[in-house]
């Protein structure tokens, strides 16, 4: 991605022997008072210097957001690249089923399969669907968990298979974690 740096907000840190990169909020305050902005917005603003490309971000957009006004009515979306997506099985599962579809019509197409891959990294936590088949005892949790495993196994088996099939995509194994939400996280 060719990265036109129209503020000069990128700039290099070395920590520890490794070299990264990050977008400072600073380059642009004596020209938008970014200082006055609140927290999230200034996590969108970097975010926005971050992936500027003159075409899905452009310095206009990286503008907008620097010379925010409370008072005024909000009238234009912020592009938003997440680093990373978070979600419940509930919305993945579909997400990976409209990615398998989307493989299948590009091998229709002649294309190449592997091109269709989620635009961000996405972890897809199958949450719990644990029923109470059995209590009191100490093998209950045992006994549950296999007949949950026994219930849902389609289910598990296509998420395994989604999680092998794309690179960028990451399960969470059943039992083993927990979300309600979808998460964009940066």
């Amino acid at each position: 991605m060719s990265h036109p740096d129209s503020f000069s907000a990128r700039s290099r840190l070395d920590v520890t022997g490794r070299d990264l990169e990050l977008f400072r909020l600073d380059a642009l305050q004596a020209r938008y008072d970014v200082a006055r902005l609140p927290y999230s917005l200034k996590v969108l603003l970097e975010n926005l210097l971050r992936h500027e490309d003159g075409e899905s971000v452009t310095a206009e957009d990286v503008e907008k957001v620097a010379t925010w006004v409370a008072t005024d009515e909000p009238s234009e979306e912020i592009a938003f690249t997440p680093g990373r997506v978070l979600m419940q099985d509930f919305t993945g599962v579909p997400a990976v089923v409209d990615l398998a579809a989307m493989r299948d019509a590009m091998a229709e197409m002649g294309g190449d399969p592997a091109l269709v891959e989620p635009l961000s990294p996405a972890e897809l936590v199958i949450d719990h669907s644990i029923q109470v088949d059995e209590s009191a005892s100490r093998l209950a949790f045992e006994h549950n968990v296999e007949r949950d495993y026994e219930r849902n196994r389609e289910r598990y088996a296509f998420l395994r298979w989604g999680q092998g099939a794309f690179d960028s995509l990451e399960v969470v194994p059943p039992n083993t974690g927990i979300c309600h939400q979808v998460n964009l996280e940066y």
